[in-house]
């Protein structure tokens, strides 16, 4: 069996934001020579998210609007957490959309579902941030 790891890094201009990372992990995948096993992608900060869904403007619309609800950024006071930071909120919209996605590998290529792509998901930006690609199979 043989074990395939590299980071990629992001820095989202805007407080949040969702990236496709898709086409990095399929590179990482080729560069891995790995055909078929797992692949395991995963935020390696706590205000940052890795998920599955469809690429679909609106979707993450909604996503913005749906997690805003759940946990609003303002009025920071209401959190806790927020002494000296004011990011109580990104830290539980990490815990509702994941750290993490783990996907077969067949064929040399990511086995998705229809629609399915891998997003990063920033809700504390404007700083660096890495994501973990870990790859292993023959």
């Amino acid at each position: 069996m043989k074990s395939f790891r590299k980071e990629l890094w992001f820095n989202v201009p805007s407080r949040r934001g969702f990236v496709n990372i898709t086409p990095q992990v399929e590179d990482c995948l080729r560069e891995s020579g790995i055909a078929e096993g797992m692949v395991l992608v995963n935020a390696m900060h706590i205000t940052a998210s890795v998920f599955i869904n469809d690429n679909e403007r609106g979707l993450f619309n909604d996503f913005e609007i749906w997690l805003e609800k759940l946990a609003p950024h303002e009025p920071v006071s209401r959190y806790q957490h927020n002494s000296g930071e004011d990011n109580a909120d990104a830290h539980l919209k990490r815990s509702i959309m994941g750290r993490e996605v783990v996907v077969a590998i067949t064929g040399g290529k990511l086995d998705f579902g229809p629609w399915e792509q891998i997003f990063y998901g920033e809700f504390d930006g404007r700083r660096k941030k890495r994501v973990l690609v870990k790859i292993i199979g023959e």
